[in-house]
């Protein structure tokens, strides 16, 4: 029987310019969906894993056509709550080379924004499952968001499952005040900790050491000191962080690090270009999830989560369309993109 991960956010309809336009040229939008969380949940399914995911979409087809698109990808929607008047929107702009890529959020009272903690039956949820997944991101979008999130962890906790959390922060959605406060308390359900520099800095007050990723420079030693910091103020029995080293919107370096309170281990660095980075932290949460839950060794995990990730930027849209062959053999070593015949 395959093993039973839930996640909770928000999932989003995304509006992109095609061909890399920019907003103010477009005429037409394509149209996908993605959150967070979602997106972690499409590439457990893809994986094999049986993944749940909760959230409250509203009744209107809109919100069918968001839960639609995890059905397609084999994610179960069985707790999704249905109500609300809206599902929130993104705008993203794609940049290249030297010119960045833009977000806009329309996301305002949507309906996982409202939803009450009534809305969902945690015990049910969590009943049989190994893991739960969530992003800093959904705490983030209303004071009963927290109360949600909350909520969700102890009820995980209290059936025993593992909790993995992605920080994630969002400056358009709440302050770094806030958002300390509110994710250092929720820490204490947490056992994985995945995030970059920027969010361990804002919503946990640790800055990893002269590392500058907007100039390409990564101070690995920083690095190790704040997961040490980390793992003996909360606990966690893993602390991750993505290693990003941004030479352009179109090229980047891609690696990452891990820490067991014991050992730390960094993967291999790829070169990436870039076709859409959007749902890259979340394909290594994924990975780091997959990897860890089916008993491979943490570097294993490590190298699987990486690939995964590294393969995501190259796919348009949230999803992360691969299977466990296709990052097995990146992972493996075989970069060379050949056709596979």
């Amino acid at each position: 029987m395959a093993k039973k991960v839930v996640t909770m956010g928000e999932i989003m309809m995304r509006l992109s310019p095609p061909d890399h336009l920019r907003f103010v040229q477009a005429d037409s939008f394509d149209v996908v969906y993605g959150g967070g969380e979602a997106n972690v949940a499409v590439s457990l399914a893809n994986y094999g894993l049986d993944v749940y995911y909760v959230t409250k979409l509203p009744k209107h087809q809109i919100g069918q056509a968001a839960l639609n698109s995890l059905r397609r990808y084999g994610v179960r929607t069985d707790f999704i709550a249905r109500g609300g008047d809206r599902l929130g929107i993104y705008f993203a702009e794609t940049g290249a080379s030297v010119r960045a890529s833009q977000v806009i959020y329309d996301r305002a009272n949507s309906a996982i924004a409202e939803a009450d903690v009534s809305d969902f039956d945690f015990d049910e949820i969590f009943t049989g499952a190994e893991w739960f997944h969530w992003t800093g991101i959904t705490p983030a979008l209303s004071d009963k968001a927290i109360e949600l999130t909350r909520a969700a962890l102890k009820a995980a906790k209290k059936h025993g499952v593992t909790v993995s959390v992605d920080l994630n922060y969002r400056k358009k959605l709440w302050s770094p005040e806030k958002a300390r406060r509110v994710m250092t308390e929720l820490m204490e359900y947490v056992d994985v900790c995945i995030g970059n520099e920027e969010d361990a800095e804002t919503t946990l007050g640790f800055k990893p050491g002269k590392s500058d990723v907007t100039k390409g420079e990564l101070d690995i030693e920083g690095y190790k000191e704040i997961f040490k910091q980390m793992k003996d103020k909360f606990g966690f029995k893993y602390v991750a962080s993505t290693l990003r080293e941004s030479y352009s919107a179109s090229d980047n370096g891609w690696s990452a690090l891990i820490y067991n309170g014991e050992e730390f281990y960094r993967s291999r660095i790829y070169k990436l270009h870039i076709v859409d980075r959007v749902g890259g932290g979340d394909s290594f949460s994924a990975g780091l999830i997959y990897g860890l839950i089916s008993g491979k060794s943490m570097a294993d995990a490590l190298e699987f989560a990486v690939a995964a990730s590294a393969l995501k930027h190259t796919i348009p849209g949230d999803f992360n369309h691969v299977s466990i062959g296709e990052v097995e053999t990146l992972a493996g070593g075989d970069a060379s993109g050949r056709v596979q015949r």
